[in-house]
């Protein structure tokens, strides 16, 4: 039996650099023994110190030693006792305190002196001299913009479009690289490639969009020496820095793409060309703080899938799947060949799409120089793309000799989901990639288009899913540190997005939620109590401005707001059109914020705010009761996303009124014959709501339709991501004619935490998982489903499999875990480390009759293979005359299917006719479900 102890240090695994003096630490037993315990610890310092820890503490447990000082290496180890006294051993961490203080920062930031254009990339270098042996030389580096930093024009480690973006005027990072290897004594070259990135951008909409930050780009670097005398040297960024935009890179944009002219490429680190003079700027910027997350890297590369031609002629690579980042290729041809790159994530009519791109170019240009061999890759810039349109290139393309290089922040894989249901594995798969593309620098919208901003309505909604997925604790707790800021200079209102670069912000309910809700997500699945109680002034300030727009304690009409935004019913240029009243939105949502104030503020030990934020809590619930809810047991917007609220967000705490709402709101899920009909704000709630409340096969029709609108539909249409809209590109291939439509979009992707948590049966009882409730829900119309997650009190294994007439389920609770397990026809029980699996009967479906032309709607629709070959028919006469049944229908009706069938011409209802009796005819033709 093998154990093992896991020790890692504060939030990053990626490097030994943190960025706090008290790094906390969090180390994980892995461990097969049943009922293993943790008793005691000892944390190891250098091997010379030592502290013990009586109990169980082993997440983000506070540093027990003296201060760490700038640059200062030490290593840890943890010793972990058991409930039998053995004591086992970690490895050794290595840490380093990667932050200057305040007063030590003394570079400036040095741009162009005469740039030529606007955002124009260029070439920072200064000369040094190391005079002796350095024992070590660590370099801080920050940038109004992106670069590349290079020692003697080597790259000096493997971030790209370093320092990300963060709200650039309350906060710049800075990188810290250990460079001792690189300089030997002698004479040295220190160089920056800059750029724009996201600091020059301009944003806006349409021909409202401006340069928010700046118009040219800036580095800044600080080199710290210490020689084996023991004397030290800090080099700083300053006037004698020179910059030149004479390099290989002509123009770089987010937006528009990178233009490289690689006749330009000299050995610019090495050459005695004359002094280029650089211009100090920036003064009145914050002096740059550490990273404490993990930076953008090149994390995979796809081989081109196929070579299309197109109707118009064009050369078009298919990479087999929509993704962030940028080719890299190489090519030989005649110098000044112009090889251009046009990206796109959809073909249309056989060609690629970029309308939806709007006003983004997304092109990148590339002039040979005539050498035997030029390679190119963006350094810039990204792109959201699966199609490449290559024009210019000498000769025969070879696709083997062309790359897409992914990119994202390079956060650590927590997440996997398994299933024999190859659309439900697809869809998971898509929301994994979808959140690759989306989580670079910060939780944005869509990576493709003009925008690519932080809207904070998404984040708060696909945030636990994110944290299932992918260990994004540092991710999101930077992100809400920019938040915060953005919010303290919108008077207490968190922004729309963060970095807030619109400058206005406005109560905008389900979005500004995003102070509480993504603190109370990290706090539960990470038990990251600092970042919950860092928050507290945060999420006060919200609910405050909350109320104050709501013009008190109660409902809140009477603000502008998003509402259930994408409902699928709403017309593609009016996407907050949805079927429920914003004030029902708002509403839940203050209450929802209040409740995660209170639980925050107890946290904090500020129990008179929390008793204030319950009694608030309270007040509001009875508005919310008393103005939307009817005598008998409906809600006032008589659709899923208003039960759903009420239901998850316990606006309604009455359990016969509960049960009322759940009843309706399975009512109305088959009203719409089972398809989707929520948008953002619905969407994460409505299979929890019905799953909670004992109606899973609702839930299980719902969650595996294929027709529009639905989860699967994208998939069953070639989706790789997750669509921005329930139908972004319609049944015959076309683009939904909105303005606003995406192919990479994460939010409605949420539906995945609820296929771990209740479909496999993972969920967190206790922050961490310290607790676990297993409670899998085994739906009709799948066979299998297991998950694996890796939390910090270890990887959690559940789910359950049908054999025959039963179902095997099974659980494996790791070292710092319990479970509690509820399965149906198993007595609840409590269960600590180990593995353990039960089985059950399986219970068959109920049987259905034969569907004929005068079976009752609400009959039909409960068969699926004869709602399927009904809809089937009506798609092979008239794709728009299906979708009008289907929509105007209310499938939970005793109405004849022949009445619903009015408008639809005799030949193709005699052909309905003939399919449902065929199916009546088939195997097992009672047991279709």
């Amino acid at each position: 039996m093998t154990t093992t102890v896991k020790l890692r240090a504060e939030y990053r695994e990626d490097s030994p650099w943190v960025a706090t003096a008290r790094p906390r630490l969090s180390w994980v037993v892995e461990t097969s023994e049943p009922g293993w315990v943790q008793t005691a610890a000892e944390v190891l310092l250098d091997d010379s110190r030592s502290a013990v820890l009586d109990g169980a503490d082993h997440v983000l447990v506070a540093w027990p030693f003296d201060d760490l000082l700038p640059r200062q290496e030490v290593t840890v180890r943890v010793r972990v006792r058991d409930g039998e006294g053995n004591w086992l051993e970690s490895g050794p961490c290595v840490i380093r305190f990667g932050a200057l203080d305040v007063d030590e920062w003394r570079a400036a930031f040095v741009a162009l002196a005469e740039p030529d254009a606007a955002a124009q990339p260029f070439i920072a270098r200064h000369r040094i001299h190391i005079s002796g042996e350095l024992v070590c030389a660590t370099m801080y580096w920050s940038a109004l913009g992106v670069a590349t930093f290079r020692v003697d024009g080597r790259v000096v480690d493997d971030a790209v479009l370093s320092p990300g973006w963060t709200s650039y005027p309350h906060r710049v990072l800075h990188e810290t690289v250990d460079v001792t290897a690189l300089l030997s004594a002698g004479d040295h070259t220190l160089g920056f490639e800059v750029f724009g990135g996201w600091y020059t951008e301009s944003y806006g909409f349409a021909d409202e969009a401006e340069r928010v930050y700046g118009d040219q780009p800036s580095v800044a670097a600080q080199l710290h020496l210490r020689y084996a005398d023991g004397t030290e040297e800090v080099i700083s960024s300053d006037g004698e820095w020179e910059a030149s935009g004479a390099g290989a890179f002509i123009t770089s944009g987010i937006y528009d793409g990178e233009k490289i002219d690689l006749r330009r490429a000299e050995d610019w680190w090495l050459t005695t060309a004359p002094r280029w003079p650089a211009a100090v700027v920036g003064a009145q910027q914050p002096v740059p703080v550490a990273r404490f997350s993990e930076p953008v890297r090149r994390i995979a590369e796809r081989e081109v899938l196929e070579v299309i031609t197109t109707p118009s002629g064009r050369t078009v690579l298919d990479f087999g799947q929509n993704i962030v980042g940028r080719l890299r290729f190489s090519v030989s041809g005649p110098a000044g060949t112009e090889v251009v790159i046009r990206h796109a994530e959809v073909l249309e009519d056989g060609e690629i799409a970029t309308r939806p791109l709007r006003r983004a170019a997304a092109t990148d240009t590339f002039i040979l120089s005539g050498s035997e061999r030029d390679v190119f890759e963006p350094s810039g810039t990204f792109h959201g793309f699966r199609y490449a349109e290559v024009s210019g290139w000498p000769g025969i393309l070879d696709p083997a000799a062309i790359r897409a290089v992914v990119l994202h922040s390079d956060m650590r894989r927590t997440g996997w989901l398994t299933t024999s249901h190859p659309l439900l594995q697809r869809l998971h798969e898509n929301v994994v990639w979808s959140m690759r593309g989306n989580f670079l620098a910060l939780p944005t919208d869509c990576p493709q288009r003009d925008e690519r901003l932080g809207w904070t309505g998404d984040a708060q909604i696909f945030a636990p899913t994110a944290s299932t997925l992918f260990d994004c604790n540092a991710f999101l707790a930077n992100w809400l540190t920019d938040l915060r800021l953005d919010q303290d200079s919108s008077g207490g209102v968190v922004p729309t997005i963060v970095p807030n670069v619109f400058g206005f912000a406005w109560p905008a309910a389900g979005w500004g939620d995003a102070a509480t809700i993504v603190p109370s997500v990290l706090e539960e699945r990470y038990a990251d109590e600092g970042v919950l109680v860092d928050s507290i002034a945060s999420m006060r300030a919200w609910v405050d401005k909350e109320i104050e727009a709501a013009g008190g304690v109660g409902l809140w009409e009477t603000t502008l707001q998003f509402g259930d935004w994408l409902d699928p019913s709403a017309p593609p240029d009016m996407a907050g059109a949805s079927k429920v009243a914003p004030g029902i939105v708002a509403t839940s949502y203050l209450c929802r914020s209040l409740d995660l104030l209170a639980v925050a503020a107890e946290r904090g030990g500020h129990s008179g705010g929390a008793q204030r934020a319950s009694a608030q809590a309270a007040q509001v619930r009875e508005a919310f009761r008393s103005a939307y809810l009817t005598a008998d047991g409906r809600m006032l917007s008589d659709a899923p996303t208003a039960y759903a609220l009420a239901l998850q967000f316990d606006l309604i705490t009455d359990d016969d009124v509960r049960r009322a709402l759940a009843s309706r709101l399975a009512h109305v899920v088959k009203r719409d014959a089972f398809h989707i009909s929520t948008g953002f704000i619905g969407t994460p709630l409505v299979l929890d709501a019905l799953t909670d409340h004992g109606y899973d096969r609702e839930a299980s029709a719902l969650l595996l339709q294929t027709r529009a609108p639905s989860w699967l539909y994208p998939v069953t249409m070639g989706a790789t991501t997750i669509w921005e809209r329930w139908d972004s590109m319609l049944p015959d291939g076309s683009i939904n004619p909105g303005e606003m439509t995406s192919f990479n979009h994460y939010a409605l992707g949420a539906v995945v935490d609820w296929m771990y948590r209740r479909l496999a049966g993972i969920t967190p009882e206790e922050p961490g998982y310290a607790g676990i409730r297993f409670a899998p829900v085994a739906l009709a119309g799948l066979d299998d489903i297991e998950a694996e997650v890796d939390t910090v009190s270890g990887r959690i294994r559940g789910g359950w499999r049908r054999r025959g007439a039963q179902i095997e389920w099974s659980l494996t609770v790791p070292a710092h875990a319990r479970a509690v397990v509820e399965i149906p026809g198993v007595e609840r029980q409590e269960v600590g480390t180990g593995s353990y699996s039960w089985v059950t009967d399986d219970e068959r479906p109920v049987p259905v009759a034969a569907s004929t032309l005068w079976s009752p709607v609400s009959a039909v629709v409960d068969d699926p293979a004869a709602y399927a070959a009904v809809m089937s028919v009506l798609d092979e006469h008239d794709p728009a005359l299906a979708d009008n049944v289907r929509r105007r229908t209310d499938w939970t009706l005793q109405t004849p299917l022949a009445a619903a069938l009015f408008s639809v011409p005799g030949p193709v209802v005699a052909q309905i006719a003939a399919s449902l009796e065929k199916i009546s005819h088939a195997e097992d033709p009672v047991m279709r479900e």
